[in-house]
């Protein structure tokens, strides 16, 4: 059986972002969102969520490139000179993994996130991570021990199989995953041990900002069975603080495509988002 979650994320990063959201979720395939609680939208988004009843929403959680939830104060090992998380992924955790202070910070900020969603009123579908750092064994662990509180049961392990990015694109070059698929394996094995739901694969890590109509519309038609997501960061437009060289509008265009959305209606395609499954 084919089951299908297209997710958006960033929600709330921008009225850009939320538009697009929006758009995706009416007119495209788009089934669920991922919300980063402490961004610049983020009241935007829960508001037009509340009126969206189809679309699943989850919770973003943000540790690099954003503000925290906490106030600088709180988490001074987690920030820079200017209040924002440190972006040097790789010394943030190992400060994580080897320095107690540094994980209970860690661990306030998660809470605080969660606590944040969990004040909209929205219904948890599922969670994951800015930039994928909950492959970062620390912060999976502090997710799944605050998560537990507030009704976690899904969580996104990047785990995205070449061969098929090959089928729909033969003469594609795809950056290696030996860097990340040994982590995400051993995160998959971990959280579904911890009674989680799990994607079987994940696409949109290789051709992130770059899921444009052909590639989405080969993916859907190439779907292999189990539980699939496509994630995507679908905007109208750059907005303050998006990233440089990411395809926002066309990935936009791919979710509302008429080409994506004739295949997307293949009988034998279930979609929702984590909650449905």
């Amino acid at each position: 059986m084919k089951k299908l979650i297209v997710t958006a994320d960033d929600f709330g990063a921008a009225v850009e972002v939320n538009d697009a959201v929006e758009q995706a979720h009416t007119q495209g395939i788009l089934t669920a969102a991922s919300l980063m609680v402490s961004a610049p939208a983020a009241a935007d988004a829960v508001a037009r969520a509340k009126m969206l009843t189809r679309l699943r929403v989850g919770l973003h959680i943000v540790l690099v490139e954003g503000r925290p939830t906490l106030p600088a104060s709180a988490v001074p090992d987690l920030v820079d000179a200017t209040g924002n998380f440190r972006n040097d992924m790789a010394a943030s955790a190992v400060n994580m993994f080897f320095r107690p202070r540094v994980r209970r910070q860690l661990q306030a900020e998660i809470a605080a996130q969660f606590a944040a969603f969990a004040a909209t009123g929205l219904a948890l579908d599922h969670v994951n991570t800015h930039k994928h750092f909950h492959l970062h064994p620390t912060i999976a662990s502090t997710i799944l021990r605050v998560g537990r509180h507030h009704g976690l049961r899904a969580v996104r392990v990047p785990l995205e199989p070449h061969d098929v990015l090959r089928r729909a694109e033969p003469l594609a070059k795809l950056p290696s995953a030996f860097a990340t698929a040994p982590w995400a394996m051993l995160s998959r094995a971990r959280l579904r041990a911890a009674g989680m739901t799990v994607p079987d694969q994940v696409f949109g890590l290789a051709w992130s900002g770059a899921m444009d109509t052909a590639r989405v519309r080969a993916l859907i038609e190439l779907l292999p069975d189990g539980l699939t997501e496509l994630y995507l960061h679908p905007a109208t437009g750059p907005y303050p603080g998006s990233a440089a060289g990411y395809q926002y509008a066309e990935e936009l265009a791919a979710l509302i495509a008429p080409r994506v959305v004739e295949a997307a209606r293949n009988p034998a395609i279930l979609k929702g988002g984590f909650a449905d499954f």
